[in-house]
């Protein structure tokens, strides 16, 4: 990466996530590139955490308003739909965020897509570590989270889901 690149990194690592903002777009894994092309533009490609999340208008106009207050008023953004964002994309620091917030992150990898489909996984506590919880809800606070308790500390608590 050269050093242009890494300032337009930095200026998008403060985007904020809508819905979660103890998360930036970058620890969110959204972000798949940021190049200058051959006409001389930036361009960042941002892909979607699903098809239809409210958050993509916003989080669009929100990159757009930090690329320009950078100095980057005629970057492109990008929708990039492919590959599908996967929760295998949140960075190790954004799954630790996500943790001290209170929040648990996702638990199993999506590389094998049947495992998602054969039940709860085992969620740790994002408070206590504990693996002794259950789920409440498959819906939580917003569509991609699942409302889960702890048997051990009795805490409710989200979990971002494996998507």
């Amino acid at each position: 990466m050269t050093s242009r690149e890494d300032r337009v990194w930095r200026v998008l690592e403060a985007v904020p996530d809508p819905e979660i903002p103890v998360l930036s777009i970058v620890d969110l894994g959204i972000v798949r590139h940021v190049e200058w092309r051959d006409d001389g533009r930036l361009h960042v490609g941002i892909t979607p955490t699903y098809s239809g999340c409210p958050a993509t208008e916003v989080i669009r106009g929100s990159v757009g308003r930090a690329l320009d207050l950078a100095g980057y008023g005629d970057a492109v953004i990008d929708n990039v739909l492919t590959p599908p964002w996967t929760s295998d994309w949140l960075t190790e620091q954004g799954k630790q965020k996500l943790r001290a917030f209170g929040i648990a992150p996702p638990a199993e990898s999506v590389d094998r897509p049947r495992r998602l489909i054969s039940g709860s996984p085992v969620v740790a506590c994002p408070r206590c570590a504990s693996h002794a919880t259950e789920r409440v809800s498959e819906f939580g606070s917003t569509p991609c989270k699942a409302h889960y308790r702890c048997t051990a500390c009795l805490e409710p608590f989200d979990y971002f889901k494996c998507i």
